[in-house]
């Protein structure tokens, strides 16, 4: 069974590759390079009019469910699986993908519907009025639901519990139980106050993790150069042509899809929910959260791993966590401790709020007759998810998360390629209005 589970998932991953990878390169051409236009993402936060959720608020959201525990253990599994070089090809696979995070999130904005007074959309909702196809509609949102609601929630769930059990010995149920209390008083004013949350939260945790990442390259600022060049050589290492450099490019490009989310369609969804009516602006914005999490977050872990002596150590069973530990706890001593722990709380915690509702969202997608009493059963199951997750092993949730993945990868990209022309039509309607 389990080898089944990774045949599947590797012929996924594979077909997935070429949709976001294929279609990056694809639109970078057809929009001419338009994730390139910074002016244009800054322009994009020029939001003067009151609203219920403004364009920043969104994507604080989008950031929240993408910025999780993944860029602290999962660059460092990428590093440790991959070699150095990784990092140069997450970087190159987050340019070529952002171009497909602007794409979806502007469809997310021309096919979104009201939602009393605030909106939603995202991959279903353009799915089926854009394509008219109804049943693929379907399928992705009950992706969505599954993916978010019963595999990435849980994870996050499990990976705070086992950091404070390891570092401090509290019992993972209580954990758990704690955990959902909270995340319960934080969803049970919807979307509102999720984006409330999220736009408080996620720059208090990224500053304090940039501001970390920082002061260590400022203390190792004589390595960086070599650091550099260790990442170059390490991408481009033709000596070990074949298997060597093609797994440090899959596990790179792998990693930075996971880490930005481009394409999977998850930005969509959050961006829909603002009442910005500029559907460009809001792809632009999302192109500047893909580099703020490929760049910032996830580039200050790299160099924070890099300038220890990680590759001394012998970590055993790895899952990436005990590297970023490591790292942190040879740069600052039992103070990096304390800081993990922070972070690890901080960017899980971000992720369950925001994953929450992306579940929600769909959910109303995939039943129209959903109400209140409906959404309250949700909450339910997804605090029981998160105490159920806190005690449970994530190796069997991960190969299912990683399978499901692929699927949304695969589907909202056909989506998209498909809108191409609708993409189109609003960037010219866009420039046509500039000048």
């Amino acid at each position: 069974m389990k080898n089944m589970f990774k045949i599947i998932n590797s012929v996924l991953w594979s077909t997935a590759i070429v949709f976001l990878i294929g279609g990056g390169i694809y639109f970078t051409c057809y929009l001419k390079g338009i994730q390139f236009h910074f002016k244009d993402m800054i322009k994009g936060f020029s939001h003067k009019k009151e609203t219920k959720i403004s364009p920043f608020q969104s994507l604080t959201m989008a950031l929240a469910a993408r910025i999780g525990v993944g860029s602290l253990a999962g660059i460092a599994l990428a590093i440790y699986l991959g070699g150095p070089g990784t990092i140069f090809w997450i970087w190159v696979s987050s340019i070529l993908t952002s171009v497909n995070a602007f794409s979806e999130s502007l469809l997310g904005i021309v096919y979104r519907e009201k939602d009393g007074d605030v909106h939603k959309g995202g991959p279903a909702y353009y799915i089926d009025k854009g394509l008219h196809k109804k049943k693929l509609a379907l399928c992705y949102a009950l992706l969505i639901v599954v993916a978010y609601i019963v595999g990435f929630m849980t994870i996050q769930a499990n990976t705070i519990s086992a950091s404070l059990q390891d570092y401090y010995q509290i019992p993972p149920i209580v954990t758990g139980i704690i955990l959902a209390i909270i995340t319960g008083i934080s969803i049970i004013k919807g979307v509102t106050g999720i984006v409330q949350l999220t736009s408080k939260l996620v720059p208090i945790m990224g500053g304090i993790y940039l501001l970390l990442g920082i002061y260590i390259l400022f203390t190792n600022f004589s390595s960086l150069f070599d650091i550099f060049g260790l990442i170059l050589d390490n991408a481009f290492n033709f000596k070990s042509f074949g298997v060597g450099i093609f797994s440090t490019f899959l596990i790179g490009i792998q990693r930075g899809v996971f880490s930005t989310e481009a394409g999977l369609g998850s930005g969509a969804i959050a961006s829909s929910t603002t009442d910005e009516n500029h559907p460009v602006q809001i792809g632009f914005i999302q192109v500047l959260g893909i580099y703020f999490v490929s760049f910032i977050i996830c580039t200050t872990t790299a160099f924070i791993i890099l300038t220890s002596d990680y590759h001394l150590i012998d970590f055993g069973n790895i899952n990436g966590i005990e590297i970023t530990q490591y790292a942190l706890h040879y740069h600052l001593g039992t103070l990096g401790i304390w800081l993990l722990i922070f972070s690890i709380i901080s960017f899980a915690f971000s992720t369950i709020v925001a994953g929450y509702y992306y579940g929600e969202s769909n959910l109303k997608y995939f039943d129209k007759n959903v109400n209140k009493k409906h959404i309250l059963v949700l909450k339910i199951v997804t605090l029981l998810l998160l105490v159920i997750g806190s005690v449970a092993r994530a190796s069997i949730i991960w190969t299912i998360v990683d399978i499901l993945v692929a699927l949304m990868a695969i589907i909202n990209m056909y989506a998209v390629l498909s809108l191409r022309k609708v993409v189109k039509r609003e960037v010219l309607a866009y420039k046509k209005q500039k000048t």
